[in-house]
């Protein structure tokens, strides 16, 4: 089964007590839900179209669990505390199989 991984790119952090309040929340809800912080924050180069900002990916065993995490009553308390604190584009995507 291909794994899920979640990409979080925010374009920019307007409230930083918020993104502490969402972090604070985020980071056990989504362990819980069976995710692997791979990347939070660190040295990043943007390239392109892209913005050097924070950055974020999480991995799960499947495409599926890393959904069921985003919906999950304890990652949307943690997303209700982020409120209009930060401008993300987030993705979930199905991994390539076969590659691990």
């Amino acid at each position: 089964m291909a794994k899920g991984y979640w990409v979080s790119a925010y374009r920019s952090i307007s409230d930083p007590a918020k993104l502490a309040a969402y972090a604070e929340l985020a980071g056990p809800a989504l362990t819980a839900a069976g995710g692997r912080f791979l990347t939070r924050g660190g040295q990043l180069t943007a390239h392109e179209a892209g913005v050097a900002e924070r950055a974020v990916i999480i991995e799960f065993d499947s495409y599926q669990q890393a959904v069921a995490a985003y919906r999950s009553e304890d990652y949307q308390r943690a997303l209700a505390a982020l409120g209009d604190g930060a401008e993300r584009d987030v993705r979930i995507l199905e991994g390539v199989q076969g590659t691990d």
